[in-house]
C-alpha cells in the first residue's frame, strides 16, 4: 500500500510528543483526522490524547477499517480520557463519540482492547464524567453563593446608611441637640452614640433578613421536589454534551457497572448499537433492555444463558419495542423442545407470536437450540424474509429443510449457514431446490460437519454450481476423498464470484483405524497420518487453479483461522 505525503507527515509530526504544545495551536480542523489515525498507527497515546481533547468537530468515529488491526490499548485508554478532559476544554466542540466495531477478541494477537474490557472502559468514563460534572457544579455553587451574600452585605449597608440618614432627618435633630446641650454632651459624643444605637438596630434586622430569604429559599426548593442536593445532582446530570455509541458486552462481571452506566445521567450519555450478553438471567437481561432507548439498539447477541422456551418467549415481547433491531443470535442458550414438553404447544403458539412483533428483523442465528421440527413455526411468523439465516446443530429434520427450501427466506437469503446438520438421501432434494431458490442472492454458504460423501457431494455439485453470486464456501469435517475433492474445485473455478473455499482433510491423510462413515467430531480429533504430506494434497488443488487461471480463489483447510468476512 503506498501511503499518501499527508500520511506520512502526519506520523512524523506526531512521532515527537514534547513538540504538541508548538503545532497543535496552528492546525487547521481538516487535519485532525489524519494526525488520528497516524497518532493510532504508530501508537502514540499522548498525541490520540491531545487531538481528542481539542477535536474540532462534531462527530467522531474510531473503528476497526476492513484489514486494519485493531488500536492500540493505550490509544484506546487515552481517547477515553481525553472525551472526560473535553468537557471542560472550550476548543473541544465533540457532541457524538462512536466507537462501534472497534471492540477485538479478549486474549488476541497484539494488545488490542476486546470487548468486555472495552466495555468496562466506557462505563467507567460515564461514571467518572459525571462524578467530575457535580464536583464542578458543587464548587460553582459554592462560588454562586458566595457571590450572592457578598451583593447581599453589600446591599445591607447600603440600606442602612439610608435608612438612617432619614430617621435623623425626620426625628428632629434640633431638639437632639438642645437636649445634649443642656446636658452638656459634645458633638462628637452625640453622633458616636447615635449611630451605634441605630447602626445595631439594623444590624440585627439585616441579619433577620438574610435568615428570612434563606429559608424561602430552602422552602422553594423544597416545593420543587427534594432537597438542595437533589436539586444539584438533577442540574448537574441533566445536561448530556456528548453521547457515546459502541456496541456492549455484558456478563456477569460487568452487569453491575454496565446497569450503572445506562442508568446515569449526566454528560456523558452510552448508547447501545450491538449488545451482547453472556452468562446471564433472563432478569438481568430485561432490565438491561429497559434501561436502552427504542431508537438505536440494532441487534442482541445472547450466549451461554440459560434461557430455556419460557425465558425466550419472556424476552421476545421486550425487543419488539425497539424498531431498528436487524439482528437476533442466539447461541447455546439450552432451548430444548424434546425436554421441554410440558406445555409445549402452547410456547409455541407465544414463541410465534412473539418473534412475528420484529417487524425489521434481517438475521436469526441460532446455535445448538435443538428444536428438530419446529423451524416452520419460528420462520413462518417472521414478517418479512432474513437475508442472514444460521442454523448449526440445530438438529434439522427433513421436514424443516423441505419447509425452508419452500418458504418466503429461500430467495431473500445472502447467507446461510446449516453446519452440523446431518444431510443424507431424504434431504438432498430440498437442499437442491433451497440452494436453487437462493442462487442469485446467496454470498456465503457453510455445510461443515453434514456428513457428505462423495456421493452425495456429486449430486450436489450442479447445485452448488449454480449459485453464481457465492463467494464464500465452507465444507470443511465432511469424509471426503482425494477424488471427491479434486471435484469440489474443478467446480469452485468455474464460478467467477468464488473467492474463498474452506475444504476438508481427504480421508487419505488420516491415520489407518478411521471408521467409513466418520462423524465430524472424530474427523476433527482423529490425528493425521505423519507419513502423508499435507502439502502434497495442497499443491494438487492449488495446480487446478494455476490451470484455470484462478489466482483470486483461496484454498485453505484451516478451519480455526478461516473467517469468510476477509471476503471483500
Amino acid at each position: 500500500m503506498v501511503l499518501s505525503l499527508v500520511t506520512l507527515c502526519a506520523k512524523e509530526v506526531v512521532s515527537d510528543h514534547s513538540s504538541s504544545p508548538y503545532w497543535l495551536r496552528w492546525v487547521p480542523g481538516e487535519l485532525y483526522r489524519p494526525l488520528l489515525e497516524a497518532a493510532f498507527s504508530s501508537c502514540r497515546p499522548l498525541a490520540v490524547g491531545d487531538l481528542v481533547q481539542r477535536w474540532p468537530e462534531r462527530t467522531l468515529r474510531v473503528g476497526r477499517k476492513r484489514g486494519q488491526t485493531n488500536p492500540n490499548r493505550l490509544c484506546i485508554q487515552g481517547l477515553l480520557l481525553a472525551v472526560v478532559r473535553g468537557l471542560s476544554d472550550p476548543r473541544c466542540v465533540l457532541q457524538v463519540l462512536d466507537l462501534c466495531g472497534l471492540q477485538g477478541d479478549e486474549g488476541g494477537m497484539g494488545d488490542s482492547m476486546g470487548g468486555w474490557s472495552l466495555t468496562v472502559a466506557l462505563c467507567t468514563m460515564v461514571v467518572q464524567a459525571r462524578t467530575g460534572a457535580k464536583r464542578a457544579l458543587k464548587r460553582e455553587g459554592e462560588r454562586e453563593r458566595k457571590r450572592f451574600s457578598a451583593v447581599e452585605r453589600e446591599q445591607d449597608v447600603k440600606r442602612e446608611r439610608g435608612q438612617w440618614k432619614r430617621e435623623r432627618e425626620t426625628s428632629g435633630d434640633e431638639a437632639t441637640i438642645a437636649d445634649s446641650q443642656e446636658l452638656g454632651v459634645s458633638d462628637g459624643e452625640r453622633m458616636e452614640s447615635s449611630s451605634g444605637t441605630v447602626g445595631e438596630d439594623e444590624r440585627m434586622k439585616g441579619v433577620r433578613r438574610r435568615m428570612e430569604m434563606e429559608r424561602i429559599r430552602e422552602a422553594a426548593v423544597t416545593s420543587l421536589g427534594g432537597s438542595r442536593k437533589e436539586t444539584e445532582d438533577k442540574d448537574a446530570h441533566s445536561e448530556v454534551l456528548v453521547h457515546v455509541r459502541a456496541d456492549v458486552f455484558v456478563n456477569a462481571r460487568s452487569w453491575e457497572r454496565v446497569r450503572a452506566a445506562l442508568s446515569t445521567e449526566g454528560p456523558l450519555k452510552l448508547q447501545c448499537r450491538y449488545l451482547r450478553v453472556e452468562e446471564i438471567s433472563v432478569s438481568s437481561i430485561r432490565t438491561l433492555l429497559d434501561l436502552l432507548p427504542p431508537h438505536g439498539l440494532m441487534g442482541i447477541d445472547v450466549r451461554y444463558s440459560s434461557l430455556g422456551v419460557a425465558g425466550f418467549v419472556e424476552l421476545l415481547p421486550l425487543l419488539s419495542v425497539f424498531p431498528s433491531l436487524s439482528s437476533l443470535r442466539l447461541h447455546y442458550c439450552n432451548l430444548d423442545f424434546r425436554r421441554d414438553l410440558l406445555d409445549q404447544k402452547e410456547a409455541l403458539k407465544d414463541l410465534s407470536l412473539g418473534l412475528s412483533q420484529l417487524k425489521n428483523l434481517r438475521r436469526l442465528s441460532l446455535t445448538a437450540l435443538r428444536l428438530p421440527g419446529q423451524l416452520r413455526v419460528l420462520l413462518s411468523s417472521l414478517p418479512r424474509p432474513l437475508e442472514i439465516l444460521e442454523l448449526p446443530y440445530l438438529s434439522l429434520s427433513p421436514a424443516d429443510l423441505a419447509y425452508l427450501s419452500c418458504s418466503h427466506h429461500a430467495s431473500s437469503l445472502q447467507q446461510l449457514d446449516l453446519s452440523e446438520n446431518h444431510l443424507d438421501e431424504s434431504t438432498l432434494t430440498s437442499v437442491q431446490r433451497l440452494l436453487s431458490q437462493s442462487s442469485a442472492s446467496l454470498l456465503h454458504l457453510s455445510l461443515s460437519g453434514c456428513g457428505l460423501t462423495d456421493g452425495l457431494l456429486a449430486l450436489l455439485l450442479p447445485s452448488l454450481g449454480g449459485c453464481l453470486a457465492l463467494k464464500s464456501l465452507a465444507l470443511a469435517l465432511n469424509p471426503l476423498s482425494m477424488a471427491g475433492l479434486t471435484d469440489l474445485v474443478r467446480m469452485a473455478v468455474r464460478m467467477p464470484s468464488l473467492r474463498h473455499l474452506l475444504y476438508p482433510n481427504p480421508l487419505e491423510d488420516y491415520q489407518p483405524g478411521l471408521p467409513e462413515l466418520p462423524s465430524s467430531a472424530q474427523l476433527l480429533d482423529w490425528p493425521l497420518d505423519e507419513h502423508a504430506d499435507i502439502n502434497t494434497t495442497s499443491s494438487q488443488l492449488n495446480r487446478l487453479l494455476v490451470d484455470n487461471t484462478r489466482a483470486d480463489l483461496f484454498l485453505t483447510c484451516d478451519l480455526l483461522n478461516y473467517d469468510k468476512d476477509l471476503v471483500d
